[in-house]
């Protein structure tokens, strides 16, 4: 039983949905503080410039003591406006664009109040756009404990993990020898960026999945699985 567990993100990276689809079940981590110029409520999408920010704004009442699950979305400025004539204007182009925007123009048609119902809309539309069947769960909903490194345990230990996949990122606060006192093998993502074809020359690494989506259909979760194998501690 391997189990992942992230902070949800608007428009979420390659390397979230890799993790997911290595997972037997994949928690997001919603009931944490907000955290302010992060990947929360914001990501990249290709322009012919390079690359451009899409971020949601949002309405902040305290630096320091807002959690995610808190967090409105500033709806006096027509960002979802902007974010789908964004999509538009630099992915018509592209080969799947038709074939997916849709579902996404949807998304945009709706009024968002938090900014957690956003992220998980997107996620759970890139994850079923993208063919991966890994459970998504919530850890606001789960009976866990602790801060930190004793939080991804208390959740481990009630989904029954054996083991635990995290980003190589997480080793600089990750109590590592915690994991094998619980019977839980841990693990840190080793992903190495896969190239594929985008809709303006060159190649540019790390921005949104809907950037794969768009450029590569139906084969976008095989490119996305073209990773290095997970290292183990």
């Amino acid at each position: 039983m391997r189990v992942t567990i992230l902070q949800p993100s608007y428009l979420p990276w390659l390397g979230f949905f890799e993790q997911m689809s290595r997972s037997d079940k994949f928690v997001l981590l919603d009931d944490v503080q907000y955290t302010r110029r992060d990947w929360r409520n914001r990501n990249r999408i290709r322009v012919k410039e390079g690359w451009a920010w899409l971020t949601v704004p949002v309405l902040q009442k305290s630096k320091f003591s807002q959690s995610l699950l808190e967090t409105r979305i500033d709806n006096s400025a027509p960002w979802r406006k902007k974010h789908l004539e964004s999509l538009r204007l630099h992915y018509c182009k592209a080969p799947f664009f038709y074939k997916y925007f849709p579902r996404w123009q949807k998304i945009y048609e709706k009024e968002w109040e938090f900014l957690f119902d956003l992220c998980q809309e997107t996620i759970h539309l890139l994850k079923d756009e993208i063919g991966i069947d890994t459970p998504l769960l919530r850890s606001s909903e789960m009976k866990t404990c602790g801060e930190k490194t004793e939080r991804l345990l208390s959740i481990c230990r009630e989904l029954g993990a054996t083991h635990y996949l995290s980003g190589e990122a997480a080793s600089d606060y990750i109590e590592e020898g915690d994991f094998p006192s619980q019977g839980i093998e841990l693990e840190y993502q080793k992903y190495e960026h896969p190239v594929y074809p985008q809709r303006y020359p060159g190649f540019v690494p790390q921005l949104s999945a809907i950037d794969l989506l768009f450029n590569c259909g139906e084969q976008s979760l095989s490119i996305l699985k073209q990773a290095e194998p997970i290292r183990c501690t």
